[in-house]
């Protein structure tokens, strides 16, 4: 960890925070695709000009060019929010079995009450099911904390090592104290084919491996201080973790804790005997039943449990009080206000021609999901990253006489929509798929890609051309055409690609107009 000489502070987020004490901690690679609630770590990450950073195209790339970087001898990064691990578990999880060579942290934001998101994962689950650790702060200064950890961690146990963040700590700020950074010699690169390259020869043997590791990080989990006792009224005890403690502090501050930040492995004894030393004991956490169910496993029968409404949604302040009580949940909700599309968006003219033409309309992550609503109500499935052109697919070999389109954003078809066109043009299909091209990543906050020409830093590098991209990939045809400058012409040229057998792709392209 860095040297804690000449102290200053700085007012951060947990994100930043978190960046800061991966840079303090002699980090070198770093790389993600943009996702909310995580987007803001790459970000403050490449505000220092010796970090080799990066948005990658997709979670696994950025993924397997961070592990890569570890495996070569620096330490590395890897962020993303919960439905982006979703696209990295396979190099994740031989990860686990390979290690590492220098840290190696990947850090998933996920996003309770879906502020952002298609659905509301637990990472933690994530733990046990590749066996790797997962570490989890309660507060920005922790965030910046936990990382150095989980780097010591990485090279001392030969693990990726998770930290777990939810949107709270990520956005929330507080003062948070600065170190020096302490830069880290590369180590040798080293040819170690029984260590890096699964084959199932190898893998079996490194599955033996991780199984041994288990062992050792349990004991290291007992010991933690990241799993810390704070014994002060003896009639009321909390077992938590991540927001949920500062929550718990704030409305019981006279309680006992055991605090997990450690949160896998369990510290089994830890928590049997903290049990022994409260009256009440209560186990509060958000979302699943994680470390709930975990106590129930160890016997611990008068440990108290949350009332099943709270297994949706954030906790809050408000409502701690009702969940230690086994109340159901009890918010007061505020009178809702739906999203739509920016005024001048040029999305706007695109679903208003999908409309009046009465078209089915397979969907993709991002602005654009917006034209599902009011007043347009022109898109009706959205799954997942480059799902508009797949789904157009399916849904249209369902349907073959149907007067279905696909959807998908620039930044979306670079991401996963790519290997969709590919495969609709192998499998002979018919149809249009837009790409809407707003020339950046705007739902996450106008990022770059690799079709805008510019790095994460905006500096000036090869510009992929969607185009000749899509004439390459086998297209029958490729228009591209601004609907905003020329709406009638658009809308005659989709009544056209719709009349012809064909597989067709309109590239509508405007910028964003929030682009700078």
């Amino acid at each position: 960890m860095a040297k804690k000489e000449n102290l200053t502070k700085a007012f951060l987020s947990g994100n930043e925070a978190l960046a800061r004490g991966a840079w303090e901690s002699g980090l070198k690679v770093a790389a993600a695709y943009p996702g909310t609630p995580s987007t803001e770590i790459l970000e403050s990450l490449a505000l220092y000009p010796e970090l080799d950073v990066q948005w990658s195209v997709n979670e696994k790339v950025a993924f397997e060019v961070t592990y890569g970087a570890a495996v070569g001898g620096v330490r590395s990064l890897f962020a993303c929010k919960h439905v982006g691990l979703n696209v990295a578990m396979d190099p994740l999880m031989t990860a686990s079995y390979a290690g590492v060579s220098a840290g190696f942290v990947v850090v998933v934001c996920d996003d309770p009450g879906m502020h952002s998101s298609q659905n509301e994962q637990d990472t933690r689950w994530v733990g046990p099911y590749a066996k790797v650790p997962i570490l989890e702060p309660s507060s920005p200064s922790e965030a910046k904390e936990f990382v150095g950890q989980a780097f010591e961690i990485s090279e001392k146990f030969d693990t990726p090592v998770i930290i777990r963040m939810t949107t709270r700590i990520s956005h929330t700020k507080e003062d948070v104290d600065l170190g020096t950074r302490t830069d880290i010699a590369a180590k040798p690169l080293v040819k170690d084919w029984e260590k890096y390259v699964m084959v199932p020869r190898n893998a079996r043997m490194r599955h033996e491996v991780v199984e041994k590791r288990q062992e050792k990080l349990v004991k290291l989990s007992e010991k933690s201080r990241l799993n810390k006792v704070e014994l002060k009224n003896p009639s009321l005890g909390f077992i938590t973790s991540g927001i949920s403690y500062m929550y718990l502090k704030e409305q019981f501050p006279d309680a006992s804790y055991l605090k997990l930040g450690m949160l896998y492995p369990f510290c089994d004894e830890k928590i049997k005997n903290f049990s022994k030393k409260v009256k009440k004991l209560c186990v509060v956490e958000e979302l699943d039943l994680f470390i709930e169910e975990h106590v129930k496993a160890l016997g611990i029968r008068k440990a108290k449990f949350k009332h099943p409404s709270f297994q949706l949604g954030e906790l809050g302040p408000a409502t701690i009080g009702d969940l230690v009580a086994g109340r159901p949940k009890n918010e007061k909700k505020l009178p809702a206000r739906p999203p739509r599309l920016c005024p001048g968006c040029p999305h706007w003219s695109v679903f208003s021609v999908l409309k009046k033409l009465d078209l089915f309309v397979a969907g993709d992550i991002g602005c654009y999901t917006l034209g599902s609503l009011p007043p347009t109500s022109a898109l009706h499935t959205c799954i997942c990253m480059g799902a508009g052109v797949t789904f157009n697919e399916g849904v249209r070999r369902a349907h073959p006489e149907g007067k279905i389109v696909g959807v998908v954003g620039d930044s979306t078809f670079v991401h996963s929509g790519i290997t969709g066109l590919i495969n609709a043009v192998y499998n002979k299909a018919k149809g249009i798929v837009f790409i809407l091209d707003n020339s950046t990543t705007a739902m996450t906050g106008g990022q770059n890609h690799p079709a805008t020409g510019k790095t994460i830093r905006n500096e000036a590098t090869k510009a992929l051309d969607l185009p000749a991209l899509c004439k390459a990939c086998g297209v029958d045809n490729v228009d591209v055409i601004d609907p905003a400058g020329a709406l009638k012409e658009f809308e005659e040229l989709v009544k056209k690609r719709l009349d012809e057998n064909t597989l067709s792709v309109i590239i509508a392209k405007h910028p964003c107009k929030l682009i700078k």
